[in-house]
């Protein structure tokens, strides 16, 4: 279970090892931040909820890609958070997640992870949201782990091996997107060096060989599924994509304009539209 802190708390724990707070400029919002366990191998995950405190809101995972933690899903807090409860897990290895002795590194093993987030969390069923990495982690998870699935939806994430042919020479620029100003780039450049090594090693590990289309994940996944993507991304063209979202029952494709990859992050404002239309559309049906 979470530990709520106050907001004075906040400041003394943002220089412990025990908690950090998700930011919020939201006046009255309910905020809230844990790591499950004092143990150094628990998973490390941020809690937002901005809504009215009596709410019980449905849970939303919000998963990261490589090289990166859970402080990246910054541009999707305000909206989502006023809807569900949102949970952002640090993967193994990166933020503030140790590597669990002995783990597994492959998507079967990074799903597993974010079950246990989810047990910590006290969290029955979430609505699962992945981008780059996250997205194919995402998509073994709701494979699975379909009872603890509500919807899936999917930004930039892979379902097999990424080969760049044709890389850009300038930094990030494929990741983000030629409209990305240059203070961006430059935050995103600084993450990435700095990412840890040995995360960054076992993520890579874990997708090495992978392909969920060939190993059955993706006709697996019985939540209804949302698959964002570029329409000009040098890194996965809308041909890839379209071709494993047509394997995933109950799928469909958004395309969205831009050539940026990591459009979770670049395209966030219609990312985060889209997946709440889609979640309440869904609602509407059930």
């Amino acid at each position: 279970m979470t530990n709520g802190i106050s907001r004075r708390h906040v400041i003394q724990a943002a220089y412990g090892t025990t908690a950090v707070l998700g930011a919020s400029g939201f006046s009255g919002a309910s905020m809230a931040a844990a790591q499950c366990g004092s143990a150094s191998d628990e998973p490390f995950y941020r809690e937002d909820w901005f809504g009215e405190p009596w709410r019980k809101p449905e849970a939303a995972v919000l998963i990261h890609g490589n090289d990166e933690s859970s402080v990246v899903w910054y541009a999707w807090l305000p909206r989502m958070g006023s809807e569900f409860r949102v949970i952002r897990p640090d993967l193994p290895g990166f933020g503030r997640s140790a590597i669990p002795p002995r783990f597994q590194w492959s998507l079967k093993g990074l799903a597993g992870f974010v079950a246990r987030v989810l047990d910590r969390a006290g969290i029955q069923s979430a609505h699962i949201i992945g981008a780059k990495t996250g997205g194919a982690i995402a998509m073994q998870f709701a494979a699975d782990y379909p009872n603890h699935t509500l919807t899936l939806s999917v930004a930039s994430g892979p379902a097999s091996v990424i080969q760049i042919s044709n890389p850009s020479s300038v930094p990030q620029h494929d990741k983000l997107g030629s409209r990305a100003p240059k203070e961006m780039v430059e935050y995103w450049n600084t993450m990435f060096g700095n990412a840890p090594a040995e995360g960054t090693r076992g993520l890579h590990t874990a997708l090495a060989k992978f392909d969920l289309a060939r190993d059955g994940v993706l006709q697996r996944i019985r939540a209804p599924a949302l698959v964002i993507t570029a329409d000009k991304s040098a890194l996965q063209p809308v041909e890839k994509v379209r071709a494993y979202q047509r394997l995933i029952p109950n799928s469909r494709l958004v395309v969205l304009n831009s050539d940026a990859y990591h459009i979770a992050a670049a395209n966030a404002d219609e990312c985060v539209a889209n997946v709440l239309a889609f979640i309440r559309e869904t609602r509407q049906k059930t």
